[in-house]
């Protein structure tokens, strides 16, 4: 699987992956003469794809790049939701292949094996499949439908979600929603009342790139097919409180503040 991203500093790498779920900082966060991670799940950077969101901390972060360079210990790159001035300086003057605008860091694991393209500005994920989805929250006065799969389902088993499904071939996103939520729950819905951008999800070998819905009813009586086993009406709070698919209430928050 390929990602586009932006380069921030040119060059070709390939490795395992070692990720930061936590904005890093060079300096206090990495032994600059041995590599060794001083934070997260510790390990050590050399040689590896070192995955984070963005850079923090002081200027100096830049130099501690630039000895883990001198000491032969370096990452063989970098990757990054957003670069910020500390680290792109330090992959420029340490030439370690750079990339960033990636869409979450969340569709790497550790010990994922990547080629990092930083010229070409890619990165490729060996042995991870992309699959379109959508999740759609269906709201009445107030209350989302939420669905609980059964154990024996193949995708997030035993998890409470939206309503979800693939997009079929030569389907819209928005098409692929309205299908599903009558599949799965026998209601219709019209257009969307709102939607924000996808997020990625990995489960696995697979990164599902979900598409979320909004639809507002004025009234429901769901009655759920064979792929799930109960539904409750709750509020977007509460989704918080249950064990979810991931990302489930960032997408309903976003949709429902129109981010």
């Amino acid at each position: 699987m390929i990602v586009n991203g932006r380069t921030i500093m040119s060059g070709k790498a390939t490795g395992e992956v070692i990720k930061l779920d936590e904005p890093l900082s060079f300096l206090g966060g990495v032994d600059g003469s041995t590599g060794d991670l001083r934070v997260g799940n510790g390990g050590n950077v050399a040689g590896k794809i070192l995955v984070f969101p963005k850079g923090k901390g002081s200027t100096v972060g830049s130099f501690v790049m630039y000895d883990l360079m001198v000491h032969g210990v370096a990452p063989a790159a970098v990757i990054n939701e957003s670069a910020e001035t500390i680290v792109a300086t330090g992959a420029v003057i340490s030439s370690i292949p750079m990339v960033d605008g990636v869409p979450t860091v969340h569709m790497f694991q550790d010990g994922d094996v990547v080629t990092v393209d930083a010229t070409a500005g890619t990165v490729e994920i060996e042995g991870v499949e992309l699959k379109d989805t959508v999740s759609s929250a269906v709201m009445v006065d107030g209350k989302v439908l939420m669905l609980k799969r059964p154990d024996s389902c193949h995708s997030f088993p035993g998890m409470w979600s939206l309503v979800s499904g693939k997009i079929e071939p030569e389907e819209t996103p928005e098409q692929a929603a309205c299908r599903e939520i009558a599949e799965e729950t026998g209601l219709e819905v019209g257009a969307p009342d709102a939607s924000t951008r996808p997020v990625h999800v990995r489960e696995g070998s697979i990164l599902w790139r979900v598409h979320p819905f909004l639809f507002r009813l004025d009234s429901a009586e769901p009655v759920l097919n064979d792929e799930n086993e109960a539904f409750e009406w709750v509020s977007p709070e509460d989704i918080q409180s249950r064990e979810t698919v991931v990302d489930t209430f960032l997408v309903v928050d976003r949709m429902l503040n129109n981010q």
